[in-house]
């Protein structure tokens, strides 16, 4: 297992745009339809804004009409960790970075069925995307 990314507050607020530091490090949400990524579907994979580790590739992006990027699952299976949400008076899965532990946004169960079923709901502002073909 390799080590997590850990920096203090203020390099995170040095590192990230205002709005990343919201969301990722503040569970903050973007509003909908306001995202570069919500209608972005070029080939590609999607990386952490935070710490840069891979967390979804453009082959599972959908466009569910959420208002948010939407994708059916997690590049490789450890890239993000689930949490039970219970703000806002309700219930949700969280989803985070599993290397830094940015807010991502929420998984949801009503995402294509022949594609598994889930909406991972992510905000654009957490992401960072490389098109195919380039290196990181």
């Amino acid at each position: 297992m390799t080590e997590k990314t850990e920096r203090s507050d203020a390099d995170w607020r040095e590192t990230l745009t205002p709005e990343q530091y919201h969301v990722l490090r503040e569970a903050g949400t973007e509003r909908a339809f306001t995202g570069k990524y919500d209608k972005h579907f070029d080939e590609g994979e999607y990386y952490c804004a935070g710490c840069g580790q891979k967390l979804f590739e453009s082959d599972d992006k959908y466009n569910s009409g959420c208002g948010w990027p939407a994708f059916v699952a997690p590049a490789e299976g450890d890239a993000v960790e689930e949490h039970r949400d219970t703000s806002h008076g309700m219930i949700r899965t969280e989803v985070t970075c599993s290397n830094c532990g940015g807010h991502l946004g929420h998984v949801f169960p009503d995402g294509p069925r022949e594609r598994g079923g889930m909406r991972y709901c992510i905000n654009s502002a957490a992401l960072d995307f490389e098109p195919e073909g380039d290196d990181r």
